[in-house]
């Protein structure tokens, strides 16, 4: 794809390839009920720390949504307790305990240069369709939730609040 990047979950976070539903799962727009994955998985986590597959570390400030089959993400990069880089995310995901596979709807984001980070242009994008697929790999142990992306980054999260009653 000619798309951008995503600069702050990954590079390969927006331009994953299409993989499609996880196997013995239902697609995402399915609505059936929370599975004992996604219900580990379901609330608001508060973002921490974005590490890069370089060993750059930085701050992150902000929120990513789970319900039960939808996403969304706002967060910054910090830098000297202030912003560089942002972006706004979601879409759609599948869970099978151990891979969350997003698929990207709705994209905005643009990012100053940043240690391990090279600037980004401002990018939007949404879509009513289908949006590319990226499996990411998942660690959720109590309050904690790691999410290790393709491209070698990682994002660490702590709960911030339960979710759907």
């Amino acid at each position: 794809m000619s798309t951008p990047s995503l600069p702050l979950l990954g590079p390969s976070l927006y331009l994953a390839a299409l993989i499609g539903s996880l196997p013995g799962h239902a697609p995402p727009d399915a609505g059936g009920p929370l599975s004992t994955q996604a219900d580990a998985l379901a609330g608001a986590w508060a973002a921490n720390e974005y590490v890069l597959s370089s060993g750059d570390r930085h701050a992150v400030r902000g929120r990513i949504v789970f319900t039960d089959s939808e996403w969304q993400v706002l967060f910054f990069v910090m830098e000297n307790d202030e912003p560089r880089r942002g972006s706004g995310e979601g879409g759609r995901y599948t869970f099978d305990g151990e891979t969350l596979t997003f698929e990207h709807l709705h994209h905005l984001s643009y990012g100053r240069t940043m240690a391990g980070l090279p600037a980004s242009p401002l990018a939007m994008t949404a879509r009513d369709g289908e949006g590319p697929f990226e499996p990411t790999g998942v660690e959720i142990d109590g309050d904690a939730l790691t999410l290790r992306f393709p491209s070698g980054n990682s994002m660490s999260f702590t709960r911030s609040s339960a979710c759907c009653p």
